[in-house]
This record gives C-alpha cells, sequence and structure tokens, in this order.
C-alpha cells in the first residue's frame, strides 16, 4: 500500500484517492480523467497530471487535447492558487471499515502516518507476516492441501515428481514437443534425418524478497484448463525481482512452487500460488538449452527393482510421435518418464505413467542409458516400441479419460485420421474456454459535469494492441453509482462512436467528450469465467496495477483480436524453434494452436516477436482453425526458408 494515499498503485503512477464530492470539470486531467496531481499547463492552455503528461511526451510530439506540437520542455506547473484548490479538495480516507474521516487531499498522508487507525493495523498486519515468515512459519502448505483437497485433478503429495533433482536433461521424444514439428526430427536436403536432441534443465531456484508481499515481477500463461497445460513464464518484467535474480528467462516451465507440483494446475491456482507472499520462495523450473550432440553417455548407478511392467506402443509409420517426455535425475541413474503428452500414443494406450523408470526399449539396456540414447531408439524404429519400466508402489497410471475439461491439448496429438469433412461442420469461430462472454447496453441520466469516474486501460497503440478495458470504478461519478460497469470490460462504444479500434488516447478524449451530455449509452462486454473452483484473485491483483487474466482475453470473441503477421527465415538444415499445441481433436472439437516453447539459439528465438502463449491464426495466408495438429505440422515442415505466420498475442498474468 502506498503509504501517502494508502492505495494500491504502480510506483511510477498517479495516488488514488475517493473523493467526498463531485470535483469540477476543470480541474480534471483529460489523460487520466482524475482530478489533477502536479498540474502542469501547456502553451495551448490545457492542463494535465505532471505523471501523465511526462508518461504521454515519452511516446508523443503534440497536445493530447488539440494535437498541437508540443514538448514537455515547454510546459511548466500551474499556478499557486490552482494547486492550493487542487490540495483543498476533500477526500474520504481509504479505510473506511475502521476510520470514517474526512479531510482536504493534502492532509491525507500525515492522517495516515500518524493518526489513522486502519493504516495503522494494516502496518501492524504487515510487520506481523514479516516476523512469521522469518521464523520460518510459511503456511502455503497447509493452504494448497485444502485446496488441492477439493479439486480431485490436482495431484496430492504437493511433491513434484522431480522434487529430489536439482538438474536433469529433458527431451521430446520424437514429439513435435519442444522444437516447431519436431526439431529433433527434422529432414536434411539428402533425405538424411537430423536426429539433435533438444535438452532441457530442471533446476531449483529461491527467490528473495525484502518485502515478503512484493510481486515477482512476471507475466504467465498457460494452465490445465488451457491447450498449452504447463505454467510458461511469457515475460520478465524490467526493474522487478526476477529481473534483479536473473536466473529465469521467458520460455521457462514453472514445475513447483514452495515444494507443490504445479504442472497440472488450473490458471487461476497456478496465478494464486505464484502470488503467495513470503520473504524466500523456491520455484522449480525446467529450460530449454537448445539442442545438443548424439553423444551417448553412461552413468553409473543403479536402482533396485520393484514391480516390471512390459508395454509395447504401434506407430503408423517411423515418423509418428509417441509424446513422452523424459527425464534423467542426478542422483538416481537410468531414464524416467517426466510427462505422458495428451494425445499421443502413450497417453492413448494408458498403461505407462508418469515416474517409471525406463529400463529397456526394444530390448536394449537403458538401466545407466540417457534420455538422448531412448530418442535414437524410439526415433529408429519401425512400427512396434517395445518398453520395459519399473514403477514404484503406489504410483498410479496416467488417467486417459477426458474430464470435459478444456486442457493439455498436446503438440504430438495424432488426429489425421479424422475425416476432414466432419471437422468442417464444426463452428469456425476462434475458441474460447469455459468463459462465456455477455454484450450490455448501459443507458444514464446524468447532470452535465458528472464524470463517469471510470479509468479506462489497453488500446491499439499498446504492444498487445488490446481492446478498451475498464481498470477501475471509482467511488464516484454516475457508473459506481449505477453498478452495472465493472472492472474487467471490454468498453464497445460510447454514445454510438466505436471504440474498439482507437489508442489509448483516443478512447480517452471520446469518453471524455461524450461525459459531458446529459445522458450516455455505453456498449461493453462482460466476460464471465464459469470455472467455481479457482480461487478468488482480487487480493494481490492491485500489486503492479490491476489488468486482466490471460484466460480473459482468450474468452474474446474473434473480432476483437488483433493480428499481426510475424516473418521468419531459416537456413537449409534449421528447425524453425518453436513447438505448438492445439488444434482440432474429435472429443475437444477446434482448439488454437498456441506456442508452447520457443528454442534458444533458433530463427524463432532470434526474431524476438513471438512469445509464448501467442495463438497461431495462419500459416501463410491459411487460416489454421479446425485444422488437426497433424495437418498443420506438415504444412509448417514444407515451409523451406520462409514462413508467415499470423499470430494474436495476449499480455499473460501478472504475478
Amino acid at each position: 500500500l502506498c503509504g501517502e494515499c494508502g492505495q494500491f498503485h504502480l510506483l511510477p503512477d498517479n495516488h488514488l484517492y475517493n473523493f467526498q464530492d463531485e470535483v469540477d470539470d476543470e480541474l480534471i486531467c483529460h489523460i487520466c480523467l482524475q482530478p489533477l496531481l502536479q498540474p502542469m499547463d501547456t502553451p495551448c492552455g490545457h492542463t494535465y497530471c505532471f505523471k501523465c503528461l511526462e508518461n504521454f511526451m515519452q511516446e508523443y510530439n503534440f497536445c493530447p487535447m488539440d494535437r498541437k506540437k508540443l514538448s514537455f520542455q515547454q510546459c511548466h506547473k500551474s499556478s499557486l492558487l490552482v494547486r492550493n484548490l487542487l490540495d483543498k479538495l476533500l477526500v474520504l480516507c481509504p479505510f473506511k471499515a475502521e476510520c470514517q474521516q474526512t479531510m482536504q487531499r493534502c492532509e491525507l498522508e500525515a492522517h495516515l502516518q500518524n493518526r489513522c487507525p486502519g493504516f495503522k493495523k494494516y502496518k501492524a498486519e504487515l510487520e506481523r507476516k514479516k516476523n512469521s515468515f522469518s521464523k520460518g512459519k510459511e503456511d502455503l502448505p497447509a493452504k494448497v492441501e485444502t485446496n488441492r483437497s477439493k479439486d480431485p485433478e490436482v495431484p496430492s503429495g504437493g511433491s513434484s515428481l522431480v522434487a529430489e533433482s536439482s538438474a536433469a536433461a529433458v527431451v521430446s521424444l520424437g514429439t513435435a514437443e519442444p522444437g516447431l514439428v519436431n526439431p529433433a526430427f527434422e529432414e536434411t536436403e539428402e533425405g538424411e534425418f537430423d536426429r539433435g536432441i533438444l535438452v532441457a534443465e530442471t533446476s531449483t531456484i529461491e527467490i528473495h524478497r525484502e518485502d515478503p508481499e512484493e510481486d515477482l515481477g512476471m507475466r504467465i500463461v498457460g494452465g490445465k484448463d488451457t491447450p498449452l497445460g504447463n505454467i510458461v513464464v511469457q515475460e520478465v518484467l524490467r526493474h522487478s525481482v526476477i529481473a534483479a535474480d536473473g536466473r529465469i528467462a521467458p520460455g521457462d516451465h514453472i514445475l513447483e512452487v514452495n515444494g507443490v507440483n504445479i504442472s497440472s494446475v488450473t490458471h487461476c491456482q497456478a496465478v494464486s500460488f505464484l502470488r503467495h507472499p513470503g520473504p524466500v520462495l523456491h520455484l522449480m523450473v525446467l529450460q530449454e538449452k537448445g539442442f545438443s550432440s548424439r553423444t551417448v553417455q553412461q552413468d553409473s548407478s543403479s536402482t533396485p527393482n520393484r514391480e516390471v511392467i512390459h508395454v509395447t506402443l504401434i506407430k503408423k509409420d517411423r515418423s509418428e510421435p509417441l509424446g513422452i517426455k523424459l527425464i534423467r535425475k542426478t542422483d538416481e541413474a537410468g531414464i524416467f518418464i517426466l510427462d505422458l503428452l495428451e494425445g499421443g500414443l502413450a497417453a492413448k494406450n494408458g498403461k505407462l505413467s508418469r515416474n517409471d523408470r525406463v529400463l529397456s526399449i526394444n530390448g536394449q539396456d537403458l538401466r545407466q542409458g540417457t534420455p538422448e540414447t531412448a530418442a535414437q531408439i524410439i526415433q529408429t524404429s519401425e512400427s512396434r516400441v517395445n518398453f520395459v519400466v519399473l514403477r514404484q508402489p503406489g504410483v498410479q497410471l496416467s488417467d486417459s479419460v477426458e474430464d470435459g475439461s478444456t486442457s493439455n491439448s498436446s503438440s504430438s496429438s495424432s488426429n489425421g485420421g479424422s475425416p476432414v469433412h466432419h471437422r468442417r461442420r464444426l463452428d469456425q469461430n476462434h475458441y474460447r474456454r469455459k468463459s462465456t462472454y455477455q454484450k450490455k447496453t448501459v443507458s444514464i441520466r446524468k447532470e452535465p459535469k458528472e464524470s463517469l469516474g471510470i479509468t479506462i486501460g489497453g488500446g491499439r497503440d499498446n504492444k498487445n494492441k488490446l481492446p478498451i478495458y475498464v481498470t477501475s470504478v471509482q467511488p464516484i461519478g454516475c457508473l459506481f453509482r449505477d453498478g452495472r460497469i465493472k472492472r474487467g470490460d471490454i468498453l464497445l462504444s460510447i454514445n454510438g462512436i466505436d471504440l474498439t479500434h482507437l489508442n489509448y488516447y483516443e478512447a480517452v478524449s471520446a469518453l471524455k467528450s461524450n461525459a459531458a451530455s446529459h445522458s450516455v449509452v455505453l456498449k461493453a462486454l462482460e466476460i464471465l469465467v464459469s470455472d467455481p473452483t479457482d480461487p478468488p484473485l482480487d487480493i494481490k491483483e492491485q500489486g503492479f496495477g490491476w489488468s486482466p487474466l490471460w484466460i480473459m482475453w482468450l474468452g474474446l470473441p474473434s473480432y476483437l483480436h488483433c493480428c499481426q503477421d510475424i516473418v521468419l527465415t531459416k537456413g537449409n538444415l534449421e528447425s524453425w524453434g518453436f513447438s505448438i499445441v492445439g488444434g482440432f481433436e474429435e472429443s475437444k472439437g477446434n482448439q488454437p494452436f498456441f506456442i508452447k516453447t520457443i528454442v534458444p539459439g533458433t530463427p524463432a528465438f532470434r526474431d524476438r516477436r513471438l512469445k509464448c502463449g501467442d495463438e497461431i491464426v495462419a500459416v501463410n495466408g491459411v487460416p489454421a482453425i479446425g485444422m488437426s495438429n497433424s495437418e498443420l505440422i506438415p504444412m509448417l515442415k514444407e515451409q523451406r526458408n520462409k514462413v508467415t505466420l499470423t499470430v494474436v498475442s495476449w499480455p499473460g498474468s501478472l504475478v
């Protein structure tokens, strides 16, 4: 909480106040639509907040109101009279439950620091949390177990399959999973196969925070309720805790948080775990390291036998993926199954399980083997792949039955056998989660000088080209009184003026000019997420300034999507360097294709425009909607040196 205004906001952003009365329109900033803070006058006669104008002038060189040429150096502080009028505006104490006092705006900081019982209680609670954390009284595992007992799909026990491993090599066996269309199985010009193996490592990273409540400062995508399945880091914010640590990068998969396996939880559950406060956070992450050579290495340790199981998988042809991820542990010899990719042969067969140790494949002894060796054996197998695995007591077989939710659509799924005409009869719209949207029209009669009382975000000038959405509804103004417009609503139009294609400042201007009339008609879109098992997330969403969760954007209709074309080029022997998940499946219908992994050192990585979680809408102008994974992969492989990807990019959830 800010010590000056007592509310949550970004450090570089303006303070927030709850004003007792409607503020005169002449004292309102035309950029943020709030009463002026540190007012600055322009030569053309307009007045803005210091921070609003400073941020605006970093991108533009004109006045937001009349678009006359302007530089920040030409602006100056407003008169002392104006500043005094603003400082004397009456505000309410933000701690309404404990304190009902009203005071001038300039007196609020002294009130909070010296007299407010609510702020004093908040500081005492914060100090108590710091003390309890420093003594090691972390209560996250207890809370996690409570949540997980309500969700039978979250694995019990609270420990990762690789919890004891600090570093391990991971490889995707013949799947399209970590490299575009199976970069470990990419054809060369001579028709030979390049069996360079994509290697990744798991490691435990300890993050320290001086303030237990401080945000980590990264954006995440994925979750079991999305085609991505795993939780993936999309972006690391500059000057954040994660950026200062320097070990976590975009594309990393987060497997555990404080010893709790989050590889199969929903997006909202993962956000809740990562937002849990604490001075020390232990994250187990899987990081792509690029392609390795085919050198076979041997381990020297052994492991005792328990239950031996024989499993045979039948491939339709030599290139069909099995959909298995293997891992090598540092403290135990051999190869272990880390994951079975949904839709792959192994998952459909249902007999192999996570944490099984692979003893042999096609009669070749792998008790001291490596994932690289196993990958070569599988890739050279013609049809039958015979596994002998060791299963520890108590490990359950993987569940191959669909639960009806949209989860883990794997890039290794094979649906090429489904007739095209069945697929084309389905709805061709973009994929939507379990969320639906509701259009609403809000008509309000108001006084001409009464403000709308909302703040907004987004705009087509945003780097993600977002539609305009409501970031807050202030406790003043006609929309708060009406109650139908809520935080997170997408604003479509005001008094018939389309807002969906405007940039941020154009939208602010449109809202401002139309708010001066006696009546306002707002059309908006409300995203309804219908998953009652997800934990509430409003508690800490203010930390970096409120913004919608990534999964909310997935629920938007396609006419609000803003696509961009990304052209990638590569050499003849290179892989494109990204993996995809999603596509049409008979059991789930149409799902979008998402970028799941971007491999270091590849064309996709070097281009830096593609991000994990981006949706692929088309390839070389051909729409991907309705295609199965097995149809899109050959299309991508056919592109030898150049490909144009049309993508939609939504910002990940802030944690």
